[in-house]
């Protein structure tokens, strides 16, 4: 048991897990970082196949004032490049270079729908605030990053003068976290128009947090060699500081009480802190808490009940291609990182009320059914398609090109054809119908130059990094989060109400992504420092 004591074990090994991993570790902590897969990573991972180099997960980071200055703060070295956007609507494609590709993005729109000038100006309005507002928000390194007490020219030249307009954004960020969709409601009624802004975010998705992607796609960065890379520093850097990861492994009991945790091999850990930065349902699954005070557990049934009361966020499909076509060709139309939507008509109810509809009797359609909504849903989606090899050429072998196309998902579909005992045929046939559609609007290359494919569904996800519901971004946006949600009290998002356990990662803040998964396994790390420092 000697060798199995822990000053900290950090369950999940994520961009969140690593971080809080390697703040630890640079304190002289004993730490031990579990991961369930063989690599840590989580949705920031990468592979290659035959030479083609894909993105697992995120296709892309952006900063928000924290990657980068959590990268200089443990002091490891990434190569990146820019990561350029294109916006495409039918045979009409958008460059995203500056601030002025906002102007261009609002003709965009007033070419497919003329009669709603008026309307678009109001939303292109709303952006350039919020746009304003993002550049408060990150507008300095965050200060959790920094070293205070050593750099005093921060405290003084940039943070005191940068805290009043930080709190006087935040109140007016706070206004505008009612759904897009009621948003773009209130501003026009022309339902085509609102889906082409909206349609690619999760249902609900807070006003600011989705009129926001513009600023970001401005921000957009990409690790040479893929966002893996990212994780791939991060564990090299965990190694450096002395801490250990084991990876292949999944916890299956956690005794608090006692301090304990258990893997599926029967190994036992023991520890003085836990971060747990993997699922959180998980969490409150497999926790023990029959020996814990009557308050504490009363506090945890309460916040289980939360837990389980509520569902991950919308997935993803993703399809993978190899295709034997010159990255050139596809360059000339779009650039690396390409939000494309076939049909200015609008998903209208088809991703909502339809596949709900479908959904809520599906014993009893049958496949015609499930196809006939299938064709629909997909000709009308928006498409987010990634291509390495643009943003960087030796991500393909020469001459060719690997292309991942991305679409919102509903997990509960793919479960319930799963049991029927048809998934491997829907998945391919999900894959049949984006080539065709792709190549018959944008990519016409692509119709006989694909070499090989496959794809990852919302299971997929869920089996590979125990996302439940395979979701990618933590909860769905709903009217009361089981999770903090506000930026200003986000150091609060780490506690849970057993002892000497935090969380940290895409479950324990909302909205959730790359760069609130790393504050967060910094927040949950700096408690922990802080109550070293106490005793």
């Amino acid at each position: 048991m000697q060798g199995n004591n822990y000053d900290t074990i950090i369950v999940g090994g994520g961009v969140a897990g690593l971080t809080a991993t390697a703040c630890l570790a640079r304190e002289g902590q004993k730490v031990l970082l579990i991961e369930k897969n063989k690599e840590p990573g989580g949705l920031v991972n990468s592979f290659s196949v035959n030479g083609f180099h894909f993105d697992a997960g995120v296709r892309a980071l952006e900063d928000a004032g924290i990657i980068l200055p959590m990268l200089k703060d443990l002091n490891i070295k990434l190569d990146i490049v820019k990561s350029p956007v294109s916006l495409g609507i039918e045979n009409e494609i958008l460059h995203i270079e500056n601030l002025a590709s906002l102007s261009a993005y609002s003709d965009l729109l007033k070419k497919f729908y003329p009669d709603n000038s008026r309307d678009i100006d109001v939303v292109v309005k709303t952006i350039r605030k919020v746009m304003k507002h993002m550049d408060v928000l990150y507008g300095i390194e965050n200060p959790l990053f920094k070293d205070l007490k050593r750099d005093t020219s921060f405290i003084f030249k940039k943070l005191l003068p940068w805290m009043p307009r930080f709190l006087f954004t935040i109140a007016k960020i706070n206004r505008l976290q009612l759904p897009v969709e009621v948003y773009l409601e209130s501003v026009t009624k022309n339902p085509s128009l609102r889906d082409i802004i909206s349609q690619h975010f999760f249902k609900n998705t807070p006003t600011f947090f989705a009129l926001s992607y513009f600023s970001l796609y401005l921000d957009y960065f990409y690790p040479k060699g893929g966002v893996g890379k990212l994780a791939e520093a991060m564990q090299n850097k965990v190694v450096e500081l002395g801490g250990v990861i084991k990876t292949g492994t999944t916890v299956n009991r956690v005794i608090p009480d006692k301090n304990l945790v258990s893997d599926e091999e029967g190994n036992i850990y023991n520890y003085k802190n836990l971060i747990w930065a993997a699922d959180l349902k998980t969490l409150y699954r497999i926790a023990e808490t029959e020996d814990l005070p009557v308050e504490i557990k009363e506090k945890f049934e309460i916040e289980k009940i939360k837990i389980f009361g509520h569902k991950g966020g919308e997935s993803v499909f993703s399809l993978f291609l190899q295709v034997d076509e010159p990255l050139d060709s596809f360059g000339k139309i779009a650039k690396s990182h390409f939000f494309y939507t076939p049909s200015r008509q609008g998903l209208g109810e088809t991703h909502r009320k339809e596949l709900s509809k479908l959904l809520s009797n599906f014993s009893n359609i049958r496949k015609e059914e499930v196809y006939a909504w299938l064709d629909k849903f997909l000709f009308l989606n928006t498409f987010e398609i990634s291509i390495p090899g643009l943003k960087q050429k030796e991500l393909a072998p020469p001459g060719k090109t690997g292309i991942i196309i991305s679409f919102l998902a509903e997990y509960e579909l793919f479960k319930k054809i799963q049991e029927l005992g048809w998934l491997e045929e829907f998945n391919s046939g999900i894959e049949n119908r984006v080539i065709k559609i792709i190549s018959e609007t944008v990519f016409p290359m692509l119709s006989d130059k694909v070499i090989n494919r496959f794809s990852f569904s919302p299971l997929s996800i869920q089996n590979r990094i125990a996302s439940s519901g395979g979701a990618i971004v933590g909860w769905e946006f709903h009217k009361k989060m089981p999770v903090i949600n506000k930026i200003q009290i986000a150091d609060r998002s780490v506690f849970t109400p057993l002892p000497s356990i935090y969380q940290a990662g895409q479950w324990a803040y909302s909205p959730a992504g790359v760069p609130m998964s790393i504050l967060t396994g910094k927040l949950a790390a700096n408690r922990i420092i802080k109550s070293l420092k106490k005793q």
